[in-house]
């Protein structure tokens, strides 16, 4: 063979890779989708479903959620406004985040929820949540973030009180951000 047709055998080679890696990646967002769905990440309601859910309120039962902030990595203070909310099961609820950059230079974090007792992932649904999306944040820039969610009704009695928390992590430098 000569060098011509060598570069034709591994040109084909390449391109079969290029379309078994496209295929890969194109197959891997329902495997995540099912991923986040059964860990009860990213659990949004859809609007006509809100309507339903709201009217569920057991007003019979009242539960103590502890909110916590965290960063790893990062020059940034995260908190919530409030440290504590009470609610009850299926009522909707409103909290608000604080998070400020102290670096001179702009970064993106991105939050991870987790919750205590675990079980709780299988019973809050998230309308708004600034973990849905990545954050920038610019050098010094305060914002304020909101998270709107629900305890299902059906979560059990014998638990009064759960925990949500989440941490921020760099997921990358924005274009033109240098370190200082």
């Amino acid at each position: 063979m000569n060098v011509l047709q060598l570069n034709l055998v591994l040109l084909k080679k390449l391109l079969i890779l290029a379309v078994v890696m496209f295929a890969f990646g194109y197959a891997m967002i329902p495997f995540y989708k099912q991923i986040c769905e059964v860990a009860g990440l990213n659990n949004l309601l859809q609007p006509d479903t809100l309507a339903e859910e709201t009217q569920l309120v057991d007003t019979s039962r009242m539960l103590t959620v502890q909110l916590d902030a965290n960063t790893r990595g990062l020059p940034w203070e995260f908190k919530p406004l409030q440290s504590t909310v009470q609610i009850h099961p299926g009522e909707l609820v409103e909290v608000m985040y604080e998070i400020k950059n102290n670096s001179e230079r702009e970064i993106i974090g991105q939050a991870i929820p987790s919750y205590a007792p675990l079980l709780v992932s299988q019973y809050i649904k998230k309308l708004e949540c600034f973990c849905f999306t990545k954050q920038v944040l610019k050098p010094n820039e305060v914002k304020q973030m909101p998270v709107q969610f629900l305890i299902e009704p059906e979560f059990p009695g014998d638990i009064d009180s759960l925990s949500i928390s989440y941490t921020f992590f760099e997921i990358g430098l924005s274009n033109g951000a240098g370190t200082n």
